[in-house]
């Protein structure tokens, strides 16, 4: 059974919050850089940096990171198989980085993304920007920017459409 929690509009709408409220929270967007954590992450995080571009005119570095190496839940066999490359833009030294993702459960993937970027240097400070937070958190981590917050229960799977990988936009909750 699924419902659809979230259409091609309700995306867009949270999506253009989103980065008002990231223009609120930085002043200064020239040490802003905008990560992505693939696959869908990257996706969204491109729609950010969009419509940032459209608000303010400034067009903030773009990045994607690959977090599977970092992950604590596959083997080492497993990550050498499967591992992409990350893409970021310059060094993180000093930079405001605003990581993104489809949705926010356990916390995991975002500690895996933490260590990563830290690859890349020391950032000022990262933020977290997710379009779903269904809560169940393993770990102490938090989103300074949400689309939604879904309560669900661990039998339940949110699923993220979108349109350049899956020819739709739609939030579709699985029973």
């Amino acid at each position: 059974m699924e419902k659809v929690l979230f259409d091609q509009d309700t995306i867009t709408r949270s999506l253009k919050r989103i980065a008002h409220e990231i223009l609120e929270k930085n002043d200064n967007l020239n040490d802003v850089v905008i990560i992505g954590i693939r696959t869908r992450g990257s996706y969204l995080a491109e729609r950010l940096v969009r419509l940032i571009e459209v608000f303010e005119g400034v067009t903030v570095p773009l990045g994607e990171l690959d977090i599977t190496k970092y992950r604590d839940d596959l083997t080492r066999e497993m990550k050498e198989i499967i591992v992409n490359q990350s893409t970021v833009p310059m060094t993180l030294n000093g930079k405001t980085v605003i990581l993104v993702d489809d949705v926010l459960y356990t916390g995991r993937t975002v500690r895996a993304a933490l260590e990563a970027v830290l690859e890349y240097g020391r950032p000022k400070n990262i933020q977290l920007a997710t379009l779903i937070d269904r809560g169940h958190r393993e770990l102490p981590i938090r989103a300074d920017y949400v689309g939604k917050n879904i309560p669900t229960s661990h039998k339940e799977v949110v699923k993220v459409y979108l349109t350049e990988l899956d020819k739709q936009d739609a939030v579709v909750l699985s029973k």
